[in-house]
């Protein structure tokens, strides 16, 4: 990636997120963010401009920079994706560390965040505007939705359907050719044995639904 990136949201995914673009030598340009208190303020030498609707920074995008949305509440996430691809009609750039590991042979959509030592496998699919925490792993033919979440040392075994928008917590582990259904929440250390349905909270070893 040649041009510079601005990132949306200058909180501690903003701040990981900057880190990964460093790794692989992309200038950030600096941090949009809502909280007035945080303007003019500086996360590890770079300054937050100001608002994420700042017009005199948007209209940099798709010209002099790209964008990433590093934002973990799905809701917000959701609503500056949709500006940046309406008023710039861009899509946000993959922040990818360089020490992940992602086969040739897996496919990502678009502004994704995959840190540090996280392993997608062979045949992965991972949608668009996921977040993936360091050390998690996709195993091979897995796929994931759009703004999935997957905590910290998360394992997601082979065959495994990942619908949009699901929460999985740390430390979680997924058995092979289960189906986790839209909007559901996986708590955090749950071993999951059999498929959730859509919107369900799931918690334990094995994953029982919370009533």
């Amino acid at each position: 990636m040649e041009n510079p990136v601005l990132i949306f949201g200058a909180n501690h995914l903003g701040r990981a997120a900057k880190e990964i673009f460093e790794t692989n030598s992309v200038v950030v340009y600096g941090f949009l963010d809502d909280d007035k208190k945080l303007h003019n303020t500086e996360i590890d030498e770079v300054v937050v401009l100001g608002d994420t609707d700042n017009d005199g920074f948007l209209k940099l995008i798709g010209k002099k920079c790209e964008a990433f949305v590093a934002v973990d509440d799905n809701k917000l996430r959701k609503s500056l994706v949709t500006m940046i691809q309406e008023v710039r009609h861009m899509q946000p750039v993959n922040a990818i560390h360089s020490r992940s590991v992602v086969s040739e042979k897996a496919i990502l959509g678009h502004g994704n965040f995959i840190d540090f030592n996280a392993y997608l496998a062979p045949g992965s699919k991972i949608g668009s505007h996921c977040i993936i925490h360091t050390q998690t792993s996709v195993g091979v033919d897995s796929s994931l939705g759009d703004f999935v979440q997957v905590g910290a040392g998360s394992s997601i075994n082979a065959g495994v359907t990942i619908e949009d928008e699901v929460f999985i917590g740390s430390g979680v582990t997924i058995v092979s050719g289960v189906t986790v259904g839209k909007g559901a929440r996986i708590g955090a250390g749950s071993v999951v044995i059999a498929s959730v349905k859509a919107g369900e909270t799931v918690f334990g070893n094995p994953a029982a639904k919370i009533k």
